[in-house]
């Protein structure tokens, strides 16, 4: 799934119950204290209007007519998506509830709840999404600057985190010592290094080290 930039996307919370009361109360609740709120009755509604790229979180019933919460929960795992979900469970459903956490759900809430709770737990999880999208963003800002670079820079790129001085590298490639400075003076400003050890960093995180 490709994550498009977030900035400056205020969080949506989304709920799917389909207890029309439940619905409208967790609306109110989430209106009063100014979070921008869809609601739906149906999963299946939902899945086909939800906007991946839509930071928030995403409150739901774990027993739904036509979809658990946990059927909606693996569907969102295949998806790709990193919105986090909260479980809203009667006592009977905790179990399930259980395992949707094992799957990935954020948290989990047992029926009746105290508003603040849910509150907490809301503010929680948009924490968590805002953290987790600007990592994404991050990684996908580094990977367009990886992708700037020529072949040759790649290389150069390689070897300099790698701790090779720039006579070295000039050996290793078969260069001139100075073709090398210019390469690597490339890769610092493409990449928008401050310096070798930030550009190890960066490499770090490119290749899931960091």
């Amino acid at each position: 799934m490709t994550q498009e930039s977030t900035a400056g996307r205020s969080p949506v919370i989304y709920v799917v119950d389909d207890d029309d009361g439940m619905r409208r109360a967790l609306t109110v609740l989430m209106q009063t204290v100014g979070y921008t709120t869809v609601a739906f009755g149906r999963p299946t509604e939902f899945l086909a209007n939800y906007d991946p790229n839509q930071p928030g979180c995403l409150l739901l019933d774990v027993r739904m007519p036509e979809m658990s919460g946990l059927e909606v929960q693996q569907t969102l795992n295949r998806r790709g998506s990193m919105l986090p979900v909260i479980l809203i469970t009667g006592h009977g459903d905790i179990p399930m509830a259980v395992q949707a956490m094992k799957d990935g759900a954020f948290d989990f809430l047992q029926k009746p709840f105290r508003d603040q709770d849910l509150l907490d737990r809301i503010n929680a999880a948009l924490k968590q999404d805002a953290e987790n999208r600007e990592i994404v963003e991050r990684h996908a800002d580094l990977r367009r600057r990886l992708e700037s670079l020529t072949p040759r820079e790649r290389e150069v790129m390689e070897l300099v985190v790698d701790g090779r001085a720039n006579k070295v590298v000039a050996i290793d490639l078969g260069l001139s010592e100075r073709t090398v400075e210019i390469h690597r003076a490339n890769v610092m400003e493409k990449m928008g290094a401050r310096s070798v050890a930030h550009l190890v960093k960066m490499h770090m995180t490119l290749t899931g080290q960091a």
